[in-house]
C-alpha cells in the first residue's frame, strides 16, 4: 500500500494536488472549458472597486477622467472609499463589491483602483459560479494577481494582468488595451524599444503554452492553497518591485519546491523594479534566474514590459500563446474576447 501511494503521488505531483482544486458549477458539475468575457466597446461602463488597499475620492477622480478618454462610463463600488485599517473596508464587503459587479448586467468591466493587500483574505468569500455565468473582463496587477488566478482557476474564465484604474494610461499600455480588450486582436506583444528596455535572453527557444502569472511574492503566497490554476505546460510569468535579489531567488525556490517550476513549458520576468542586490556578497538578479530557470530546458528571458512599470502589456491569463525567447515577444494564439 505504502509503494502504491508512493507511486501515485510521484506520477500526480505532490504540490499538484495540494494547490489544485477542479472547478464546479452550482450543481456540482465539473467545469472543463474556459470561458471568455465580452469586449469593450465605446460607451458601456466599467465597474471600479478596491478590494485591497485605501483609496482616496481625488484617485477615483483621476482614474474616471483616465477612463473617460477611451469612451467608457464609470459605476463606483458600495464600499469603494471604505476604510478598515490598512484595508479598503471590510473582507466581506470588498468581496460583495466584486460579487455584486459581476451580476450586474450594466457592467462591462471590472477595473480594481490599486493593489496593496488584502485580495487574499476575500477569495473564500467570492461566487465563482456566479462569476463563471456572468464573464466579464477583469483586469489588474500587483496585489490584484490574487483575483485574477483564483478567478481563472476556479471559474475558468480568461482574466487579463495588466493596468489598475490609478495606473498611468499612457499610450503603449493604452494601444495593448484597446487592441486585445475592444477589438479582440490577437497581438504579439514585444517591447516597443528593445535598447531601452533590453530584453536578457535566459535560454533560447520558442515554446506554447497556457498563459499564466503575476507578481511573484503574491503568487508566492497563494502556493498551497485552491485558488491556482494547473501549471501542466504553462508559460509562467512573474514580476516584482521593491525586493532584494535573495528574496527573488526565496520566493523562486519556494516555486520549485512546490513542483510548480518543473510543470511550466516557458518563463519569463518581466520587470524587478526597485530590486537591489541587498548585503554583499550577492548573486546578480539574472544569476538567480539562470540557477533556476536554466536546469530546466525551457525557453525563458527577462525584461518584458510587466510589472510595476508606466508601459504595460496587457496580458491574457488562461489563454494559450507562443514564446520567442530571443526576440522577448509573447504570441496570443487567438483572440481573448468574445466578439459576439
Amino acid at each position: 500500500m505504502l509503494i502504491k501511494r508512493r507511486q501515485f503521488l510521484a506520477s500526480c505531483g505532490l504540490a499538484t494536488l495540494a494547490t489544485q482544486i477542479s472547478p464546479l458549477t452550482a450543481k456540482g458539475e465539473l467545469v472543463n472549458t474556459i470561458r471568455k468575457p465580452s469586449h469593450l466597446q465605446v460607451g458601456d461602463t466599467v465597474g471600479f472597486i478596491s478590494p485591497a488597499g485605501i483609496v482616496d475620492a481625488k484617485d477615483i477622480e483621476a482614474a474616471q477622467q483616465s477612463i473617460s478618454q477611451l469612451g467608457l462610463k464609470v459605476k463606483l463600488g458600495k464600499h469603494i472609499l471604505d476604510r478598515y485599517g490598512y484595508l479598503a473596508g471590510k473582507d466581506s464587503d470588498r468581496a460583495d463589491d466584486i460579487n455584486l459587479m459581476f451580476s450586474d448586467r450594466t457592467i462591462k468591466a471590472i477595473i480594481p483602483m490599486r493593489g496593496g493587500w488584502g485580495c487574499n483574505r476575500i477569495l473564500p468569500l467570492l461566487n465563482y459560479s456566479l462569476i463563471r455565468s456572468h464573464p466579464k473582463i477583469i483586469i489588474g496587477y500587483s496585489d490584484i494577481t490574487t483575483l485574477l488566478l483564483a478567478i481563472n482557476a476556479r471559474s475558468q474564465m480568461i482574466t487579463f494582468h495588466g493596468p489598475v484604474a490609478t495606473s498611468t494610461w499612457n499610450q503603449f499600455t493604452v494601444d495593448y488595451f484597446k487592441r486585445i480588450l475592444f477589438n479582440g486582436e490577437a497581438v504579439t506583444m514585444q517591447n516597443l524599444n528593445p535598447s531601452e528596455v533590453r530584453v536578457e535572453t535566459i535560454a533560447p527557444g520558442k515554446a506554447r503554452g497556457k498563459l499564466v502569472g503575476g507578481n511573484l511574492s503574491v503568487l508566492s503566497a497563494m502556493v498551497g492553497s485552491p485558488y491556482l490554476p494547473s501549471w501542466n505546460k504553462s508559460i509562467l510569468f512573474v514580476e516584482e518591485v521593491g525586493e532584494d535579489v535573495y528574496r527573488v531567488d526565496r520566493m523562486l525556490t519556494q516555486l520549485k519546491t512546490a513542483g510548480i517550476l518543473n510543470q511550466i513549458s516557458g518563463f519569463i520576468f518581466g520587470q524587478c523594479t526597485n530590486c537591489k542586490l541587498g548585503d554583499e556578497p550577492s548573486f546578480t538578479l539574472i544569476q538567480v534566474l539562470q540557477q533556476h530557470i536554466l536546469p530546466l530546458g525551457i525557453p525563458a528571458w527577462y525584461g518584458s514590459m510587466i510589472g510595476h512599470i508606466k508601459d504595460k502589456f496587457t496580458l491574457p491569463i488562461g489563454l494559450e500563446v507562443e514564446i520567442n525567447a530571443e526576440l522577448g515577444t509573447i504570441r496570443m494564439l487567438e483572440a481573448a474576447v468574445s466578439l459576439v
